[in-house]
């Protein structure tokens, strides 16, 4: 009989690290630690089990500490721990390169790899640049983003994403940027189930945009396929075909930013898939190694690809790159983890279990302050009303009770729930989610 883990002491000094998109301050008078994690459960430092809602953040599709992917990171170190990617090369960075096209839907064949979903954005933003200055058209420099959405922190993701929390601290930022309208109407659109029916027209604004800018200087869109961190908003119905449509139309580029929707979230390998369209290029991570070695990339068309492959074959064709791309560790946790999706089906699992997660979701409707519920794949968001006192408090609180008291992690976006568990969840365990934060929702409700 194997024996418990011991339990681990919690450093006397929390002040050195500076956390990120976090209450610095508030943290650290009452820490939410966590030590190890297995399966769908993170374990606190003395070993109380957390039910891990939001597989990390949205990372670990697979669950925690899979062995193969442990065994295959662990004999990586020992083959080959570092290999350069500028003019040198190694066998698993070429055969993750070659899977993760296979997975992608028309003629997105080519990759290039990056450290995580900020880099993969900038770099897929860079490469729509450079695009049109090899094909002749060097005056198509603006880029167009969303209202609310988020494309990492780098200050291209940041240009382009519409998250005023994000942008307001770090000056002008790029310039010739612009930003479509959202796609989230409460009053027509609330407790759907899956994407709303309301709001294909959104996607008309990028007509506004052209009118305004000329599409002879519009480089690309960039959107989400489902808004994750402003608080889980699926495109509506038909949206992002329209989308399709109009930069077709207009000769502008069609970037899907998939971090959190790839490899398996929304029931498919991308959620391109999901929605029958093409985009140029679809920008990846997370999910990719399952959490476990950052990683992140830019799947692109062919069209794109050949564009560059001319010159001298001596010359460099792209002046972009990383020190980790395509890291020996990343591309060896990366087999693994897409050989437990093929094996498992967790994708397919995902899409068949989403009626019935979509139901358990929103049987949260009715409870003290619940104000909308969204579902789509195996997410879901749950907006609670504000406090008086400020935006933000319940939705703290929420998140300090949940862990604390209910043993649940879930994430938390002003006072919007949002949680997105493993896909390797069983309904008993969706039973306990929904039951835990049901009692948590009840808790903060005054």
């Amino acid at each position: 009989m194997t024996s418990a883990p011991a339990a681990v002491a919690t450093p006397n000094d929390l002040e050195a690290y500076w956390m990120p998109f976090t209450a610095n301050r508030s943290f650290k008078k009452n820490p939410r630690m966590v030590a190890r994690a297995e399966g769908m459960f993170y374990y606190t430092v003395d070993n109380k089990p957390v039910l891990d809602a939001t597989a990390g953040l949205w990372c670990c599709n697979a669950g925690h500490a899979r062995e193969p992917i442990i065994q295959a990171i662990q004999a990586q170190a020992r083959d080959l721990d570092y290999a350069p990617s500028f003019q040198y090369g190694h066998p698993k960075v070429f055969a993750a390169a070659a899977r993760i096209a296979a997975l992608a839907p028309g003629d997105l064949d080519h990759v290039f790899f990056a450290n995580s979903g900020s880099e993969a954005v900038d770099s897929a933003l860079k490469i729509a640049l450079a695009y049109w200055n090899v094909s002749g058209k060097a005056a198509k420099t603006r880029l167009i983003g969303r209202e609310r959405g988020y494309h990492g922190v780098g200050f291209g993701g940041i240009s382009v994403g519409g998250m005023s929390n994000n942008r307001k601290f770090f000056g002008s930022l790029l310039t010739g940027v612009d930003h479509l309208a959202h796609t989230y109407d409460r009053e027509k659109q609330a407790f759907s189930k899956g994407e709303p029916e309301y709001g294909a027209h959104f996607a008309d604004d990028l007509e506004r945009i052209v009118a305004l800018h000329d599409a002879s200087t519009i480089a690309a869109v960039i959107v989400e396929p489902m808004a994750g961190s402003t608080g889980g908003l699926p495109a509506p119905k038909g949206y992002l075909k329209r989308l399709r449509e109009i930069c077709d139309k207009h000769g502008i580029l069609l970037i899907f930013d998939e971090v959190i929707t790839g490899f398996g979230r929304l029931g498919y390998a991308f959620a391109a898939e999901r929605y029958g369209v093409i985009p140029d290029m679809i920008t990846f991570a997370k999910g990719v190694t399952s959490g476990t070695v950052p990683m992140g990339g830019v799947l692109v068309r062919k069209h794109i690809y050949d564009a560059f492959m001319n010159g001298p074959d001596n010359v460099v064709e792209l002046f972009h790159g990383y020190t980790y791309s395509g890291h020996p560790l990343a591309a060896a946790a990366s087999l693994a983890a897409l050989d437990i999706y093929r094996e498992e089906g967790l994708f397919e699992r995902a899409r068949g279990m989403e009626s019935a997660w979509a139901d358990a979701v929103l049987s949260l409707k009715g409870e003290p302050n619940v104000v909308d519920i969204r579902t789509v794949g195996l997410v879901g968001a749950i907006d609670l009303a504000p406090r008086a006192e400020g935006a933000g408090k319940r939705g703290y609180e929420a998140i300090e009770r949940a862990f604390h008291e209910e043993g649940l992690m879930i994430r938390t976006a002003a006072d919007t729930i949002a949680f997105s568990p493993p896909l390797i969840i069983t309904e008993s365990q969706i039973d306990e989610l929904i039951g835990k934060l049901r009692r948590t929702i009840r808790a903060v409700a005054n």
